[in-house]
């Protein structure tokens, strides 16, 4: 008889309370009753999501942006073999035929009516995603109008049109992006709140922003944990976010994210962590076998449901984390 499999789940400890503070205190990995030194605590300054910004275990150009212990070396599965290079080139191939659809018609998007254009987007972004060869199975929706935060713990750039295919939203992002080759440009056009991740200063400005665009119906997208981690661990959720879905009176809405192969396996092939290169997570992915995008979208979290943005982010946290999607909920499975 094998000997029985043990599972371990890595949980950083909380750190200050403060909306943005310096990383004095050491945070550490609970594992199973055991405990890892891990990095210096982070802030909890607002930051966009990992792939677009600074990889997570690159040098930070300031010590108040979050960073996650996951490395392509020691988290990341290779996927695909030789075998499989004439299907992965036709799926990138169908990917990036999307991609300059996608460019092409934001140019004129804003013509048509605001269902449409969400109808549009959420195809869009599940048919990107499907020809990378990823299925999708999406569980439960998200409020289709008025203001929202839609917050998910954050793995790989496929997070980004997987939370669109649920809410299109505008996006927070790191200000370098405008200067990437074509994702810069279909950034920008997607209306994405550029910010500048290493100026603590611009914090309440960038608090003020994201309240200002709930307030005015729309729904932002943020990764609160601000950097990406493999999918195996998880990282905490940063509040300063939160505070400005309080100071709008808006719902927050958290979304689990999961990769995993056609027998149920977690699969850290999609991850983009560390090091590693967007060309190099992109190529995994299209050369993966039977990989499949869990969505799901946990109960919306009222206003007024947590007293202060530390109580809502741990709300939206423990949701995201541990809440199991019950047998009434709708799954979409394309």
């Amino acid at each position: 008889m094998s000997a029985p499999r043990i599972g371990v789940i890595l949980r950083p400890r909380r750190g200050a309370a403060a909306l943005a503070g310096p990383g004095a205190s050491t945070r550490e990995f609970r594992v199973v009753g055991k405990r890892l030194p891990g990095r210096r605590a982070d802030s909890q300054a607002v930051v966009g999501p990992g792939p677009v910004g600074t990889p997570a275990d690159a040098a930070a150009p300031s010590a108040w942006l979050p960073s996650a212990p996951c490395s392509p070396r020691a988290c990341v599965e290779s996927a695909g073999s030789v075998t499989d290079v004439p299907r992965a080139v036709l799926r990138l191939a169908g990917a990036l035929f999307l991609l300059v659809v996608g460019i092409v018609l934001s140019a004129f998007i804003g013509r048509i009516s605001a269902a449409a254009r969400d109808r549009l987007i959420r195809a869009w972004c599940r048919a990107l995603v499907r020809a990378a060869g990823v299925r999708v199975r999406i569980t439960g929706t998200a409020p289709s109008t008025g203001g929202l935060l839609l917050v998910a713990n954050h793995i790989s750039w496929l997070d980004i049109p997987l939370l669109a295919a649920v809410r299109p939203g505008r996006m927070l992002a790191k200000a370098e992006i405008r200067q990437w080759p074509v994702a810069g440009a279909l950034t920008a056009h997607s209306g994405a709140l550029f910010i500048e991740r290493d100026r603590l200063r611009a914090l309440p400005d960038t608090v003020a922003r994201i309240a200002d665009t709930l307030r005015g119906g729309a729904a932002v997208v943020v990764f609160p944990e601000g950097s990406t981690w493999c999918g195996r661990a998880q990282g905490y959720f940063r509040r300063a976010a939160f505070q400005a879905a309080l100071d709008a009176g808006v719902p927050v809405q958290p979304v689990s994210l999961h990769y995993r192969l056609d027998g149920g396996a977690v699969s850290t092939a999609p991850a983009f962590v560390g090091s590693d290169s967007l060309l190099a997570s992109v190529w995994r992915v299209v050369s993966a076998r039977g990989l499949v995008a869990e969505v799901r979208v946990q109960p919306v979290l009222a206003p007024g449901s947590a007293p202060d943005r530390r109580g809502l982010a741990l709300a939206a946290e423990t949701s995201v984390s541990h809440r199991i999607c019950t047998n009434s909920e709708v799954t979409a499975h394309l």
